[in-house]
């Protein structure tokens, strides 16, 4: 395993001007490995896409779904029953408002579960199952370093305008991070920085 430091840049460009740097500190430029980072859900884990199975965020909105068309489905035929009977209508209008009920109530339930633990977690620390932190999109520029090397890594990289700055032990073969995970939630040796808008 090797100690990797890596960061993330806006651009290819922006990467080649941080290798350039890190070459002039010494650096061997056969271990630079720069990479594209896709954003999160398009990292294609899966045959049809996606990175995960299911959102979690969607745990439970089967059941939402299930309970609002029943309670709404009620609702609507009991409504659809009365104003057939004061009304004189056929039958009709009861099986038309149950059936739109249950729709209304479907969705309105399955809208109303779905996502409601993030909602309710949202300033709490985060809670197992809930989506870890990911790494934003962009330019990756990592490099093995020694353990002596490594703020001196970290420094070059953070003046080049490398952002979210992060340490890991790795796999490197060939100039290249080979065991690196997308999905793995970085460990930032500083503090993470907001969202480029350059």
């Amino acid at each position: 395993m090797s100690l990797i430091v890596a960061a993330r840049f806006q651009t290819f460009d922006g990467a080649s001007l941080a290798a350039q740097r890190l070459r002039d500190e010494g650096f061997s430029e056969d271990d630079f490995h720069t990479f594209y980072i896709n954003s999160a859900g398009e990292h294609a884990r899966y045959p049809i896409g996606g990175d995960r199975v299911a959102d979690p965020d969607a745990r439970g909105a089967h059941l939402g779904a299930l309970a609002g068309a029943s309670v709404l489905g009620l609702i609507f035929a009991l409504v659809g029953g009365l104003a057939a009977l004061w009304l004189g209508a056929a039958i009709l209008i009861v099986i038309a408002a149950a059936g739109a009920g249950a729709y209304l109530g479907a969705l309105g339930g399955a809208l109303w579960v779905a996502g409601r633990g993030k909602r309710m977690s949202a300033a709490a620390p985060q809670a197992p199952g809930m989506h870890p932190a990911v790494r934003p999109a962009g330019v990756m520029l990592a490099l093995p370093v020694a353990p002596e090397q490594e703020a001196l890594a970290r420094q070059v990289l953070r003046e080049s305008g490398g952002r979210d700055i992060e340490r890991a032990q790795g796999r490197w073969l060939d100039g290249k991070w080979e065991d690196f995970d997308p999905l793995t939630p970085p460990r930032h040796v500083e503090a993470p920085s907001t969202p480029m808008t350059q």
